[in-house]
């Protein structure tokens, strides 16, 4: 064993660190003030974005001919409520000044109406005459509808006709229109089916049941109505009243 001893129970004390006078803290850098932040560019005013290309123009009288009776074509023609004032305006004119230029009507002409719904729509101033009373019963679009049909079987070029087809559609059968007529569900049917190659029978089906319903039920209340009594009493001579 060595001079030294180490005694039982005795520890060395552990010394403290003293901090070292030549130590340089680090420092914590504090915000230059002199430095210029970042700017954020903002969109310059004269600068023109690049147009996005628009899509092909698609032709004013191009369909799909997807129709039904529920259909939600965007192809379909949606009239401003203006625009539908506007036209019926000019309708009213026209029917006034249709009657106007006219031959006079006879008694015998009108009296002969009541012997027949046929005889009735075969006489233009018969048609015009009902027309008012259909107005007035807010369903003067069931012989409009009629009579454009009629027009459409006379056409012959097949551009027209598709046109005039579209047009009947949008304007009678839709069902968002305003002046649908009341088909039932086979005719509406029907009609679906033959829109996929107009013609000028397409509504042949839905003419004949408007026609049926005018003569059922809109034909005797027109033969009774004040209308039709003040338009014979005015052709009575007074040797006849």
């Amino acid at each position: 064993m060595g001079s030294e001893r180490v005694e039982m129970g005795e520890s060395t004390p552990t010394r403290t660190l003293e901090p070292d006078p030549t130590h340089t803290p680090t420092r914590t850098l504090e915000p230059d003030p002199t430095h210029t932040p970042t700017r954020t560019l903002e969109p310059d005013p004269t600068h023109t974005p690049t147009r996005t290309r628009d899509p092909p123009h698609t032709p004013a009288n191009a369909c799909c001919f997807c129709w039904c009776c529920c259909c939600s074509c965007s192809c379909l023609t949606v009239r401003s409520a203006k625009e539908e004032k506007t036209m019926t305006t000019i309708s009213e004119e026209q029917e006034e000044a249709d009657i106007e230029q006219m031959p006079q009507l006879t008694l015998e002409e009108v009296q002969s109406w009541a012997e027949s719904f046929e005889r009735l729509m075969k006489n233009p101033q018969g048609r015009l005459h009902f027309q008012q009373f259909l107005k007035s019963e807010f369903s003067e679009e069931n012989l409009k509808f009629w009579l454009i049909c009629e027009d459409l079987k006379k056409q012959t070029n097949q551009t027209t006709v598709e046109q005039t087809v579209k047009q009947i559609y949008e304007d009678y059968v839709s069902v968002k229109s305003p002046k649908e007529v009341s088909l039932d569900s086979r005719v509406r049917q029907v009609i679906h089916n033959k829109m996929q190659d107009p013609s000028s029978c397409t509504f042949d089906e839905a003419q004949l049941q408007i026609y049926t319903l005018m003569q059922r039920d809109s034909f005797p209340r027109f033969m009774n109505s004040s209308m039709y009594a003040d338009l014979l009493q005015g052709l009575q001579t007074p040797s006849e009243s």
